[in-house]
């Protein structure tokens, strides 16, 4: 689990006074005493008389004061320890904070409340607490309305953990479902926020919440859709329809500006929408959003990702996000190719570069090291071994089904041009084969009678290196 650094822990005197003075929080060096007026401030903070007196300066309801923010950042820290975590949650501390929440305007306090809230919920017991206070739920949800970009991502964190604990998941899925403000709130930070780690952290919250409910992903994915999609917005001040894929496009271009390995998640939300009708739909159909995902994800796996001066071993970095890629453009090419942007002949032929160089340096990836000694260095190298070929082997599946589907919408014409540019060579199309082989051998002869027209010889000879074709030609 992750969490945002902090101020250090306390010096060694005092940490040594508290030892002495058996004030110590479980097996800690934490003083239960220290912590008790730190949580006694918070309450004072956020108290009746406190918020009544404070009601004319603004500026100082927003504002923390240094001292105030030093201790509770130490708590903030401190709270990744269980046996801390566990007395905070003894000490009722989930109640304070979320009067924290519900009272003050300052959104630094917000923010680490929400934060230490995320750090005790990494915590299976006190997540099972936390997630079964229905009031304390209602008031994290409404966190994510905030408009402090590090509450929302502290937020955004506290969920996820909540989401990743199969015990409550569905318990804060059904909340969800139920606050349909929050669809338009996600919608709204994917499609405005410029803050790429909030974006990365509420792409993870969506991919979770797809992955665990699909029923919610279609509801998510209809939302907006019952008004026509080329409807002008009226001049009321009525707030925006968003629309799911849109706001998932506009996300995946602002992490790409800074980061092309973090698109990952956005790449699988994409993939996981192509599981339904719908979700295919609502990526071809938008208006002008269908070409440019199509563009975004075509000029990723052509000038970006696992390219020809990488080293083959760049795709064990790569093969997850690799894999969600083609199977979304496989998606696409296989449902909608009556699309202007997928009949133009330049899209085939850089696909099919590709597809055939990933295969192979898939090929380098999983030749077996020589040094036999070098494999038996335990169980955990076996199970990681294990785990790259389940991966590589999604990988391959998606990539041939897709390099099929290209295959058989080959023209003449442009076989003719691949063969002369060098995309169908001789080493190519063996490698191709050698995958396609024999699952896909119609597409594979069908080809094959095609470059016999274009180039005889380059035909025979691939015939030659793969006899079962010849008999069957």
């Amino acid at each position: 689990m992750d969490r945002n650094p902090s101020p250090p822990p306390p010096g060694r005197d005092q940490e040594e006074e508290e030892v002495a003075g058996g004030d110590c929080i479980g097996s800690t060096v934490y003083s239960k005493h220290w912590l008790f007026g730190v949580l006694s401030g918070l309450i004072q903070i956020v108290s009746p008389e406190n918020t009544k007196s404070n009601s004319d300066d603004e500026e100082q309801q927003t504002e923390l004061d240094e001292e105030m923010e030093n201790e509770i950042c130490r708590v903030w820290d401190m709270s990744m320890d269980e046996d801390v975590a566990l007395f905070l949650q003894e000490f009722n501390a989930p109640d304070i904070f979320m009067g924290v929440l519900a009272k003050s305007k300052c959104p630094r306090l917000r923010e680490i409340c929400v934060g230490i809230l995320g750090n005790m919920a990494c915590f299976q017991e006190i997540c099972v607490s936390i997630s079964s206070d229905k009031n304390l739920g209602q008031v994290l949800l409404h966190c994510l309305y905030d408009s402090d970009p590090p509450t929302l991502l502290e937020t955004s964190r506290l969920l996820l953990t909540c989401l990743s604990q199969a015990e409550v998941a569905s318990v804060w899925v059904e909340r969800i479902r139920e606050h349909s403000a929050i669809y338009d709130s996600i919608c709204f930070i994917m499609s405005s926020s410029t803050n790429v780690d909030l974006l990365v952290k509420v792409g993870e919250v969506v991919d979770k919440l797809f992955d665990l409910d699909e029923k919610l992903m279609l509801e998510w994915v209809r939302n907006g859709a019952t008004q026509p999609l080329d409807q002008p917005q009226e001049e009321s001040e009525e707030q925006p329809v968003f629309r799911l894929v849109p706001c998932i496009l506009e996300a995946a271009k602002q992490v790409r500006s800074e980061n092309p390995e973090w698109l990952d998640v956005y790449m699988h939300i994409l993939q996981l929408l192509t599981t339904v009708d719908d979700g295919i739909q609502a990526i071809v159909h938008c208006p002008d959003t269908g070409k440019d995902i199509w563009n975004l994800l075509f000029d990723l796996v052509c000038h970006e990702f696992c390219q020809s001066d990488d080293p083959p071993i760049i795709l064990q970095e790569q093969k997850t996000v690799l894999a969600s890629v083609f199977s979304v453009l496989s998606a696409i090419y296989a449902s909608q190719t009556e699309q202007e942007y997928l009949k133009i002949e330049k899209v085939d032929l850089p696909l099919i570069d590709s597809l055939i160089r990933v295969l192979q340096n898939m090929e380098q990836c999983q030749k077996k090291p020589e040094n036999s000694a070098e494999s038996n260095t335990g169980e955990t190298k076996k199970t990681d071994l294990t785990q790259d070929d389940f991966h590589l082997k999604i990988l391959k599946d998606i990539l041939c089904e897709f390099l099929s589907n290209i295959f058989q919408a080959l023209t003449k014409e442009t076989v003719a041009q691949g063969v002369k540019e060098g995309q169908l060579s001789k080493q190519k199309c063996s490698s191709a084969f050698q995958n396609l082989l024999p699952f896909y051998s119609p597409v594979v002869e069908d080809f094959i009678k095609i470059l016999h027209e274009v180039d005889k010889a380059l035909a025979d000879d691939l015939e030659k290196s793969f006899p079962s074709l010849k008999v069957q030609t």
